[in-house]
């Protein structure tokens, strides 16, 4: 099953995902004069509430939006992710997902503004927003088979395997093995009784309770893992530049690269696992961040897709980078062979040897248990789609039975499977994105004219 699952994995991973990932990034881009550039400030002054108005259409706020979005995004990609990158693709594989994260900027400008201009409704009569109803609202009933298509694979994607499968292992690496508890299937079990305890609660009790939950868990969080890994830095210094400028040169020579090759060579397969793994961080051009934001309370889809657009930024451009310094610095890319978050834990105990890891397990909880909330959001949306909003509840019923599946299975199968899926869930949304993305042009230059 497991090498059945990596097949998939690698072949919806091939060329032509990645035209179209990285190629439809760019040219949406050039089209808009690098507009989510331009409007960094004018973001920030958004997300901080200046043009909130509560009378406006929808059903959080901007900066919730935001924290639900991230809470999926600022979690396992930054600190998995980012370990599996380095410890398969060395020092050069940041340098790829830095592009897919500046290029992910300008996509997720747009997927965001359209989750707002072609909003539809439910079978409840409710305003929803996402890649199923822009294809539907924007590009007309004839291309319902895409939105389906979306909705489907969008139900295994915001399944929570890999973030469970993280959590489990660190409980096991940080805490329990350490402690002399002997892990296996039966302590495996106990940690996926309580996630889905944990679980159950706040997400039965709708987006309200799991965008409240996100905007005070995300911000926290966030600084804490910024706090831990600056002292990481501090205390390598002078080691610092040198990995630093690491990333630049080897993302081009692929010297530390193991694994297979692709288009000819290891330069060509960094430059993949660069993209795959940037899009597991930071979704851009998946779709599952145009769901948080297609519920915002604003009636200005421009002013959506500028708040999200701060995203990939945050995301890929600041934590990942931020976690892969402190993977480099330490040497325990090259010293341990250890892979995913138990890679992180290496370099936190490396500079923090009594308590490193126990604060890093406390990031890893809050990341995880606040990736949780917002993906069974994602999931339910894609089946109240399929059969309806009265019926999108049975979604949470699959979704807790997953956190059993991911807390006892390996972490490469849960991680290719996640993979395998979103490169699918990407094809409907960057598809509809690219046809519709004129449509957003006028929007943008009419909102700024009116500023």
């Amino acid at each position: 099953m497991e090498q059945l699952i990596k097949t998939f994995s690698d072949y919806a991973w091939g060329l032509p995902l990645v035209i179209l990932l990285i190629g439809g990034g760019l040219y949406l881009l050039v089209l808009s004069r690098f507009l989510p550039f331009r409007y960094i400030g004018h973001a920030i002054q958004v997300l901080r509430g200046k043009y909130d108005d509560p009378n406006d259409p929808g059903q959080i706020s901007h900066f919730k939006a935001l924290t639900t979005a991230l809470s999926s995004t600022i979690g396992m990609g930054n600190i998995a992710g980012v370990a599996v990158a380095i410890s398969m693709g060395g020092p050069g594989a940041m340098f790829w997902m830095w592009i897919s994260a500046i290029v992910g900027m300008s996509t997720k400008f747009f997927t965001s503004s359209l989750a707002i201009m072609y909003r539809g409704k439910d079978s409840a009569g409710n305003l929803q927003g996402g890649p199923m109803y822009f294809i539907q609202e924007g590009l007309g009933k004839s291309w319902k088979p895409l939105a389906v298509m979306f909705s489907l694979v969008g139900m295994v994607g915001a399944l929570p395997v890999v973030n469970v499968n993280q959590l489990t292992q660190a409980i096991n690496d940080i805490v329990l093995i350490p402690n002399g508890v002997e892990v296996g299937l039966k302590t495996n079990l106990i940690v996926a009784a309580i996630l889905v305890g944990l679980t159950s609660v706040i997400i039965l009790g709708g987006l309200k309770r799991i965008s409240n939950a996100a905007s005070k868990m995300v911000p926290t969080m966030v600084l804490l893992y910024f706090a831990l890994v600056l002292y990481i830095l501090v205390s390598n210094y002078s080691v610092v530049p040198k990995y630093f400028v690491l990333m630049f040169t080897d993302a081009f020579s692929a010297n530390f690269y193991k694994g297979d090759a692709f288009m000819g060579g290891a330069l060509g397969a960094l430059i993949l696992l660069g993209i795959r793994r940037g899009a597991f961080s930071n979704e851009a051009g998946i779709g599952t961040a145009p769901m948080a934001h297609g519920a915002a309370k604003t009636d200005e889809p421009i002013r959506e897709g500028l708040v999200a657009m701060l995203g990939p930024a945050i995301d890929t451009l600041i934590v990942c980078t931020l976690t892969a310094l402190a993977i480099l610095v330490t040497g325990v890319w090259e010293t341990t062979s250890n892979n995913g978050v138990s890679l992180t834990a290496s370099a936190f105990n490396h500079v923090m040897p009594v308590y490193g890891k126990y604060l890093l397990m406390v990031c890893v909880l809050i990341f995880s248990i606040s990736s949780l909330f917002s993906y069974a959001y994602y999931g339910s949306k894609c089946l109240g789609f399929l059969i309806g909003a009265d019926k999108k509840h049975y979604y949470n019923y699959i979704y807790i039975l997953s956190i059993v599946l991911a807390a006892t299975t390996p972490f490469s199968a849960m991680l290719n499977l996640i993979d395998g899926v979103f490169a699918l869930m990407a094809i409907p949304t960057m598809l509809a994105t690219i046809a519709l993305a004129p449509k957003v042009i006028i929007q943008a230059k009419t909102y700024f004219k009116t500023l």
